[in-house]
């Protein structure tokens, strides 16, 4: 529960795009580093500091929607209270009664849509991650709360050397 509540809470992807548009700001997650395809950033939440790495999508589908910023990243937190947290970030409501999928080769996994983000269960994390750090391509497919159903490619070019880095900036 605590975990679903942090999910919730977090603000990452506006945050990091802020910090794209206002690289001066001062409430601006910090870059901490460029790996490919992925970029890894640290951010104070409160007394907690939050690092994640973040891939954009290569591909969104179909062209005709309006999807609008499409992120993917793994996130973790200095306290502890999470790491490795893989996640889904659209700019549109998901359809909630309809799961998104992830993919990455073979392997493929349920999430569950909240809002605008989509989360995998805790005990898939890991295998998640594993898979991010391993493939080459990730495939997200999921519906939005319209009933338009899009599918998203993100390369995994660094993605392991990203989630890496941004585990260790939160140890």
């Amino acid at each position: 529960m605590m975990q679903y509540m942090i999910r919730l809470n977090r603000l990452l992807i506006p945050a990091l795009l802020a910090a794209i548009a206002v690289p001066c700001a001062s409430a601006a997650p910090t870059a901490v580093g460029r790996y490919n395809d992925w970029s890894v950033f640290t951010e104070q939440s409160g007394n907690d500091t939050i690092c994640y790495a973040a891939t954009s999508a290569t591909d969104k589908a179909p062209r005709s929607a309006d999807h609008g910023e499409v992120w993917f990243y793994v996130s973790s937190w200095k306290s502890g209270r999470a790491r490795n947290q893989p996640s889904l970030k659209v700019g549109f409501d998901l359809r909630e009664q309809l799961a998104p999928k992830a993919s990455v080769g073979r392997s493929s996994w349920t999430l569950f849509g909240v809002g605008q983000e989509a989360f995998a269960d805790d005990d898939d994390d890991r295998r998640i991650v594993e898979a991010l750090k391993k493939g080459s391509e990730l495939r997200v497919e999921a519906v939005s709360a319209r009933n338009t159903a899009v599918a998203y490619h993100f390369s995994l070019k660094g993605s392991a050397a990203a989630i890496d880095k941004a585990a260790a900036a939160c140890r």
